[in-house]
């Protein structure tokens, strides 16, 4: 086997100053491994809106359905391991663009498309999704749950053309199946996880380990169905 088993992507992230794009997945969960820096990593969900402090060292994950923005304080760059390797690419990624626009395709495709010069179109892409997030962050605390229930229901029917396309690399072919049916409940019981260094540093087969336990990890957030 020459690629890297079970559906995962690794890639380094050196996070822009003025922060990143607000967007969720729709199939896939991320993992951020913080190599250095400091910076928050802003997530909103059916609970509200967490900020959740990330420094060298720092573990955190979150799946399908979490909102989610990096935050740069201090050249925070992040290792990122990615499930469905290729699917965010793909579509998976759903920016937060007022829903007005993520619920009509060609207004989302368009919005979303950099044209020109690619650090204005970034910079311009950016600050439309930050718009629809606002917006999003302002309604729930408000206590207004249907922003946030709109986006989802935009975002299932923006992907779901796309995910025959999407059968021959995604794992989770369970969501795949909820999402060409039309069911975004997966979305809605979003969840950000959290797991500190297990202990001190040991001695490893190839050098000194730091691990981590991610099979009993500090739940941050959790969504609801």
């Amino acid at each position: 086997m020459r690629t890297f088993p079970g559906g995962t992507s690794v890639s380094r992230l050196a996070v822009y100053d003025d922060g990143g794009t607000p967007h969720l997945h729709t199939v896939s969960t991320e993992a951020y491994v913080v190599t250095g820096g400091t910076g928050t990593l802003l997530t909103l969900d059916t609970n509200g809106l967490r900020e959740t402090p990330l420094a060298a060292g720092s573990t955190v994950w979150f799946t399908p359905g979490t909102v989610h923005r990096a935050v740069n304080h201090d050249d925070l760059r992040v290792l990122v391991i990615m499930s469905n390797a290729g699917l965010p690419e793909a579509g998976d990624a759903v920016m937060t663009f007022p829903t007005e626009i993520v619920a009509d395709p060609d207004r989302y495709r368009a919005a979303a498309h950099l044209a020109g010069d690619p650090g204005l179109a970034v910079r311009h892409r950016r600050d439309l999704a930050l718009q629809g997030f606002q917006r999003l962050v302002d309604a729930a605390e408000a206590g207004d749950p249907r922003p946030l229930e709109e986006l989802y229901d935009a975002a299932v029917a923006l992907v779901r053309p796309l995910v025959d396309g999407w059968r021959s690399t995604a794992v989770d072919t369970d969501l795949l199946d909820a999402l060409q049916s039309g069911d975004g409940r997966h979305l809605r019981a979003s969840a950000v996880f959290g797991s500190a260094p297990s202990g001190p540093p040991r001695w490893g087969m190839c050098g000194r380990l730091g691990a981590h336990d991610v099979h009993h990890p500090a739940i941050l957030s959790e969504g609801t169905r």
